[in-house]
């Protein structure tokens, strides 16, 4: 309704949009005295209010409502059609945007709702007709059908894909003429075009900030004269906008193109007073036709370059804090990896010295500055003074207590060395493939195709990972056999000296040999089968790796290609969509029981029970006594019954924590109640996932096992080696969902189950757990396999905690940077700054972690006993 290109923080405005203060073709008309009347979405109500002199908004955020939506805009369609006593009728239909989200393009639901919309329409254009026949109508009606995003393979939006971007716009009206003869290829048009165009339809000023151009076919039935006129107003209302931000306009190619043409379309005019030859007029208006839509084409480029002014003050303050704790992270790596697993941060004395006061006093200073003298305010001057003197007070600190840590590393050089663990060992080919792999994908992050392919990186570091591990696993079980030996020959001299020994006379030595021998057989069979099975583990893990691969097609360049999950969702195969989705479901209770109390495994099963009741109910999969095909319920009831069950899990493991760590009873407690929290959190995301994605869940479970019992925990890892790994399949089983770095992968879907209309907490916990559920459990299962190995030491907790917050920052913040550069790219909405929204969801997910992780710490309590 601007015409102006919106920015990409739209994205996250359009979930609460507040009043548009921008001109606009809404405003012009209510200006001009135009009656308008709305029914649909709500989001026009609070985007122009008292704007409407009659409306009926509906919210439109309740995806899983087909028919509400339409139905409340429909019914007002008779009553409204025959009245005349309005203007202009604006009707927005939700109902084929949510079948799209909740079942996608190929949803049986589709091929009915256009039906419907077709009858709609039909019943439209009759009415008008019948109006300009019977006299009704002193001018020709326009009716405009159109529509603000399409749709991807997956039934979402917010990508690049020409399904996404490329809509229909059709003009139906009276006033133009029939045309002959075969159809030609409809004209592609940029949507900003649309309002400029209605505004001259509607002989309205078009709005001051839009940058479109007038799409010619709509005039094409009217005189040269009325042609050039309205292009010669849309080409000075874009010169007009062009003075105003651009100071060299003068100089500007489009500028100078427009002046050539009105000073063309002046000889036209004077051509035309004159009466010349209607030939001459023809041939001459239309090379100022020409001319014109060229000006157009070239001004609205120029505008479209201009539009995007970012806020650099803003972001270079938040750019300044990011990099500033990642600072501090890094100074503090020698002493967050030692034995002691120390994260000291200084507060007393920076705070209290004069550098702070200092510091902060010169950035309040740059903030007033820069505040006061902006001719437009950016973000950061918006907000209040009491928020913008805390964050100078915040980078002040931080720099202070990065001076402080630096002072001390270089008056005492040395002590990295003493407390570091890392240090004292050297560096094995698994710690430089880490290293390498970590520097590799955030350099990536620099190219557009690698962000769009970056599951491609992660598919590659983490089948890498897995032939790193076999060549430890080979090493531990073949290359060690000398230390073996040793090993066993200090063993038959201690068996020798005790026999030596006369302090116990009764003692019946040729049994012991008997016994020793018995156990050095069953010790050996032991490690025999452990060998075999541990050579086999990462093969396995590359198979269930390569399978998950081919269930979700992802990215943006191969994302239309058939996969696996496609064919399972057509309905020719609910059948055996059904049984897959059984079968998982019976593997996740099979994975996860094994550590539950006998409540919760109860429970698990009735959850599992009742996931599946929930999709069969909503009619993703079939009972096998299910007789008919249509939906048993909307499976509000089903789903609720599984939420009974996760709370509950959740609750029981959250009090054993609790009781762990209030009254400080026994680690087992603790790490009880972690599992069953975890075994909670599984069976909400194979609540959340679709059938399809079951396998994705059953495999991040399978491959945790195999892991646990097979490498970790034999190899001997470090608690920072196996943070990383977690970090990297978490990232890996994010693709693996069929996630990217596009807003079209979000499954709007997930934030309605068991909902029965739009509340908004809900909905975002919902949406935001189902898209980030890979990283989120294998964050949490890291959590509870540090908290239940007994054997590692008591540092292991605060070692993953700070790997896992360093890995995340690292790319984050080198990412901003690139960003920050790259803010003039081509691809910088489309591919850049939708991977920025992502990074900074995932630091939120990322700071709850390492929340969760520090609580789990017992290090603090033990040193208050001690």
């Amino acid at each position: 309704m601007t015409g102006s290109l919106p920015g990409f923080i739209d994205i996250i405005m359009n979930l609460n949009s507040p009043v548009l203060l921008e001109d606009s073709l809404i405003w012009q008309a209510k200006t001009a005295g135009k009656r308008i009347i709305f029914y649909g979405d709500d989001t026009w109500v609070k985007l122009f209010p008292k704007y409407f002199v009659e409306y009926d908004g509906t919210t439109s955020f309740f995806a899983p409502d087909f028919t509400e939506v339409d139905i409340n805009v429909t019914r007002h369609l008779d009553t409204v059609l025959k009245r005349e006593d309005w203007d202009i009728l604006i009707l927005h239909y939700l109902g084929l945007d949510h079948i799209g989200h909740i079942s996608g393009p190929n949803s049986p639901l589709v091929g009915p709702k256009l039906q419907e919309m077709d009858k709609i329409l039909k019943k439209i254009h009759l009415s008008l007709l019948s109006k300009l026949q019977e006299g009704e109508a002193s001018l020709p009606n326009l009716l405009v059908v159109c529509s603000d995003h399409g749709m991807s393979e997956t039934g979402s939006h917010g990508g690049s894909s020409e399904e996404e971007v490329h809509t229909p716009l059709l003009f139906v009206s009276s006033a133009f003429t029939k045309r002959s003869g075969s159809l030609k290829q409809p004209e592609l048009v940029q949507q900003i075009d649309l309002a400029a165009t209605l505004a001259i339809g509607l002989g309205l000023p078009i709005s001051r900030n839009s940058i479109g151009n007038l799409i010619l076919p709509v005039i094409e039935g009217k005189t040269m004269r009325e042609q050039l006129r309205f292009l010669h107003l849309n080409g000075f209302q874009l010169s007009q906008l062009l003075q105003a931000n651009v100071p060299a306009y003068e100089k500007d190619p489009g500028f100078e193109h427009f002046k050539v043409a009105e000073k063309s379309h002046g000889n036209w005019i004077r051509l035309y007073l004159e009466e010349n030859s209607s030939e001459v007029l023809l041939n001459l208006g239309k090379k100022v036709l020409k001319q014109y839509l060229e000006a157009l084409k070239i001004l609205s480029s120029s505008l479209s370059k201009q539009v995007a002014q970012y806020d650099m003050y803003s972001m270079m303050v938040g750019t300044t804090i990011i990099l500033e704790v990642l600072f501090l992270l890094l100074l503090s790596l020698p002493k967050a990896l030692s034995s002691r697993a120390e994260f000291e941060v200084p507060l007393s004395s920076p705070l209290f010295s004069l550098l702070f006061y200092l510091i902060c006093l010169m950035l309040c200073t740059v903030h007033v500055i820069v505040c006061t003298s902006a001719e437009s305010l950016c973000y950061f001057c918006s907000i209040s003074w009491l928020i913008s003197v805390g964050v100078m007070m915040l980078i002040s600190a931080l720099m202070c207590i990065i001076l402080s840590a630096l002072g001390k590393i270089f008056m005492n050089n040395k002590l990295p060395a003493k407390n570091s663990a890392v240090s004292n060992s050297s560096w094995s080919e698994l710690d430089v493939l880490i290293l390498a792999g970590t520097l590799g994908h955030v350099l990536s992050l620099g190219a557009s195709s690698f962000i769009e392919e970056e599951h491609q990186t992660w598919y590659f570091l983490i089948n890498t990972l897995c032939l790193a591990v076999c060549q430890e696993i080979c090493r531990h079980y073949f290359l060690l056999k000398e230390s073996d030996f040793q090993f066993s020959t200090v063993l038959k001299q201690s068996v020798e000296d005790f026999k030596e020994t006369g302090h116990f006379k009764q003692v019946d030595v040729p049994a012991c040999d008997s016994k020793l021998n018995k156990f050095a057989t069953s010790a050996e069979l032991r490690k025999g089968s452990e060998k075999w099975i541990g050579l086999a583990s990462p093969w396995i893990i590359l198979i269930c790796c390569r399978l998950l691969r081919s269930l979700n097609q992802t990215g943006v360049q191969w994302a239309h290609r058939p996969d696996f999950g496609h064919w399972l969702t057509s309905s020719e195969h609910k059948d055996e969509l059904s049984l897959l989705a059984a079968i998982s479901l019976v593997m996740i209770f099979i994975l996860v029981q094994r550590r539950c109390s006998l409540v919760s495994k109860i429970a698990m099963a009735l959850g599992l029970l009742g996931i599946y009741s929930y999709r069969a109910a909503i009619g993703n999969v079939v009972f096998p006594w299910q007789q008919s095909n249509k939906d048993v319920s909307k499976g509000i009831i089903e789903a609720r019954f599984v939420y009974v069950f996760v709370l509950g899990i959740i609750f029981t493991g959250t009090k054993d924590v609790l009781r762990s760590q209030v009254i400080s009873a026994d680690s087992k407690t603790k790490v009880t109640g972690l599992w069953e929290i975890y075994s909670g959190l599984v069976l909400l995301a194979a609540l959340l996932f679709r059938p399809h994605n079951l396998p994705v869940l059953v495999f991040c479970l399978l491959i945790q096992l195999i892991m646990t019992r097979c490498i970790w925990t034999p190899l001997k890892f470090d608690a920072a080696q196996i943070t990383i790994m977690h970090y990297w399949f978490g990232q890996a089983f994010f693709y693996f969902q069929g996630n990217s770095n596009s807003i079209a992968t979000v499954d709007v879907s997930a934030g309605f189950v068991g909902l029965d209309n739009y509340v908004e907490i809900p909905a975002i916990f919902l949406t935001t757990f189902a898209t980030f559920a890979g990283p989120f459990l294998w964050a949490i299962h890291l959590l509870c396999y540090l908290s239940s190995e007994g054997s590692r030491h008591s540092a292991a907790m605060g070692h993953g905690c700070f790997c896992y917050a360093l890995l995340h920052s690292i790319p984050v913040a080198v990412y901003i940077i690139l960003v920050t550069g790259l803010r003039y790219h081509l691809f910088i909405w489309s591919v850049f700054s939708p991977k920025l929204l992502y990074e900074g969801m995932h630091v939120f997910i990322t700071a709850a972690i390492c929340v969760f992780f520090t609580a789990m710490d017992q290090k603090q309590s033990q040193k208050i006993q001690d």
